[in-house]
């Protein structure tokens, strides 16, 4: 009954983090307003999460596996499944594409377990993208498919940011053209 307990003010956090980013964006997102919104009292907060930061971050990890297109990682990706699930999570939750982008450049710092955190999942990602391009690309090496990757996905980082700074941005053609740029370089 406790661990039920538990998980149910879990989720009265996230959906409250989730409210707050979506109407405030992160400068109104603090812990006091989480927990009078999730109905918890801060010491709950802090049973159960380290930070305001690894709130946001779970929030934004939870959208993103809401578009991944194997969240359990346990079939072989498409590389055009993947860049299409990052431009749905870039264009349809546009507020938390620019808090992850925001704590990724700036809101790690000072933070290592943050910034440990936003690496361990750019590297998860990258990794994902080197297995695609592997399968799809038998003949190149995996050092090649691994810088391939990287450099797409730091170029859908990138395009992200130009988003956030211009939501008129392209988006989906951009992504699209880099994939294809990337997969015919030398």
């Amino acid at each position: 009954m406790r661990y039920k307990a538990g998980l149910q003010t879990r989720d009265r956090i996230i959906e409250a983090t989730r409210g707050l980013i979506a109407e405030t964006g992160l400068e109104g997102t603090t812990i006091k307003a989480i927990c009078e919104r999730a109905g918890v009292l801060p010491g709950s907060f802090y049973n159960l999460f380290d930070s305001k930061e690894q709130a946001v971050l779970t929030v934004v990890r939870d959208a993103i596996d809401a578009v991944d297109p194997d969240p359990r990682h346990q079939g072989p990706d498409s590389l055009a499944d993947l860049v299409d699930a990052y431009v749905q999570f870039v264009t349809e939750q546009s507020e938390l594409a620019r808090v992850y982008i925001g704590i990724a450049v700036s809101g790690s710092r000072g933070h290592p377990e943050l910034r440990g955190r936003v690496i361990r999942h750019h590297e998860g990602r990258v990794a994902r993208f080197a297995g695609a391009i592997s399968a799809e690309h038998p003949e190149m090496s995996a050092d090649d498919a691994g810088r391939r990757a990287e450099t797409l996905v730091t170029a859908l980082n990138g395009i992200a940011l130009h988003r956030v700074l211009d939501p008129d941005f392209d988006v989906a053609t951009h992504a699209r053209s880099l994939l294809t740029d990337i997969l015919t370089l030398a």
